[in-house]
Parts: C-alpha cells; structure tokens; sequence
C-alpha cells in the first residue's frame, strides 16, 4: 500500500508557474529557427521549448515520451504572436492533460485536440504576426535609424535589429502569458476587437512613417521655367506652394499602383522607374535626383 501511495505522490504532475511559461518562451525564442528541416519545420523548437514543462507534468517516462512526441509534428508560425501564443496555448492544455492522466479520468484533452489547435492557429497567427512585426514595426525602427545611418554612425545599422529583437522578445513573452492564463480562448483574446485596434493604430502609424521617409528620401523636383509678362515662374515653387513634395509623393504613388496591378516585382520597378525618371531629365521637366553623400 506504502508503495502505491509513494508511486502515485510521484507520478503528480508539478504546478506550472509564470516563470516556467517565460522559461519556455525564452527557450522558443532563442531556438526557433536552428533545428528547422522539411519534414517539421520548427516542432523541435517548439519541442525543446516545452521540455522543462512537460517533465514536471509527466513523472512517467512512457507519457513523457509521448508527450515529446506530439510536439515533433510539422509546426510553423512566426515568432512572437504565433510562437509565443502557441506556446502557452500548448503548455496550458498539457497541464490539464496531465492532470486528467495523473487522476485517471477520461483523457479529453487527446493527441489530435492538442495537434488540431497548433494547426488551426499557427497560420492564422503567423499572417497577423508576420503584417504587424516584418510589415510595419520593423520598418518603423529602420526608419527612426536612417538619419543615423546617412551620417555614418554605426548605431543606425544597429539600433532597428536590437530594438527589433527586443520588440519581438517582450511581446512574445506577453502572448506566452496570455495563452497560458486563457488557454484556447487566448486566440479569441489575440484577434479580438481591442488587439484589431492596436493592429489598425500599428498600420496606420506604418504608412504614416513611410510617407516620412518618401518626403525625406525620395528627391524629385521640377526644373520647368518660363517667363510671362516679364516675371519668372518657377514650375517647382508653384508645385511647392500648392503641396510640397507632391513630386515625390506622385512618384510613391506610381510605383505603389504599379504594385497592385503587376505584383511585388521590385526590380522591374526599379529600372521602369529609373528609365521614366532618366527620360524626364534629359528632356529638362525633371532635375537630377538628389543623393547625400552616403547615397
């Protein structure tokens, strides 16, 4: 009897804490694109990720290895959003899995529950986390960086990838935290009205800050005069006095239509942009684009 009761005190499944979630975050963060491969992608990541969690909920070594072995199906996501909601999705439903397994109750929370809810939300999460992070954040920290960078201090090349890196490291732990707390539920609490919110303000402060950079970075002006009744008109300080940088602006413009209407072809862009823009200035309508000294 002593030894049935001292097996069954240590098969119990430990309490899972905060810190084990952000253990097990850092542990996804810091691993994530190593062991990727074909066949899983990023599961062992993930995997690795919850191993510290999955040995204090599972004392015995056959559910321990089944455990292991949920998490190595093929998995992918995006860091922060998708890895770090998942992660504490996963760690949530393993400690209630455990303890219907330590309690001998129906296992309700089965292998195909566990592996449905990672497949279900790690393509819905990596598209918001992918818009937000590596659309619009990442671009706003390159865009505060580049006066830094035209100067020559290394601490414009520096700051976007530190300050990213960051970025991502906290937000992550904060969605490890909420899919832990809230479970399944948490992807509800992710695209919700209040994060769809923050998700529209982020976008909106990303265009924001690329139309910054087109009047500071993209230099194109008028060099049309002509003379009327003895005064000089300047095409250019006309323009200026109707909208500055409409030039530039108009420039953004059409290459952003060009875009919508043939695809994200950088290249062709470039050198359809810089064949108009040769043409216009050897005909005299347009000035030679401006550089700075480190352009």
């Amino acid at each position: 009897m002593s030894e049935m009761l001292q097996k069954s005190v240590n098969l119990e499944p430990e309490t899972i804490t905060k810190r084990d979630v952000g253990l097990a975050w850092l542990r996804f963060y810091f691993a994530n694109e190593i062991p990727h491969s074909f066949d899983k992608y990023i599961a062992p990541s993930l995997m690795w990720a919850l191993m510290p969690i999955l040995k204090k909920l599972y004392k015995d070594k056959k559910d321990l290895s089944e455990a292991y072995q949920r998490h190595l199906l093929f998995f992918n996501t995006q860091i922060s959003w998708g890895g770090g909601t998942i992660t504490g999705i996963m760690a949530s439903l393993e400690a209630a899995r455990a303890q219907e397994v330590y309690m001998d109750t129906p296992v309700t929370i089965d292998d195909d529950l566990i592996y449905n809810t990672k497949a279900g939300l790690m393509g819905a999460l990596a598209g918001i986390g992918d818009s937000i992070d590596s659309g619009t954040i990442q671009y706003i920290f390159i865009a505060i960086a580049l006066p830094w960078a035209q100067q020559g201090n290394a601490i414009g090349a520096l700051f976007p990838f530190i300050m990213f890196s960051l970025y991502q490291l906290v937000i992550g732990y904060y969605f490890a935290q909420l899919g832990f707390k809230l479970g399944r539920t948490a992807a509800t609490e992710v695209v919700g009205t209040k994060m769809q919110i923050i998700i529209e303000a982020l976008s909106i402060l990303g265009l924001f800050m690329m139309g910054i950079l087109a009047a500071n970075y993209v230099k194109v002006s008028s060099t049309l005069a002509f003379t009327l009744s003895g005064k000089k008109f300047v095409i250019q300080e006309i323009l200026d006095g109707v909208m500055p940088g409409i030039l530039p602006l108009l420039t953004v413009g059409l290459v952003y239509f060009y875009f919508t209407k043939k695809g994200l072809n950088v290249t062709k862009a470039l050198l359809g942009l810089t064949i108009i823009l040769g043409v216009l200035a050897g005909f005299g309508i347009l000035s030679q684009i401006r550089r700075n000294r480190y352009g």
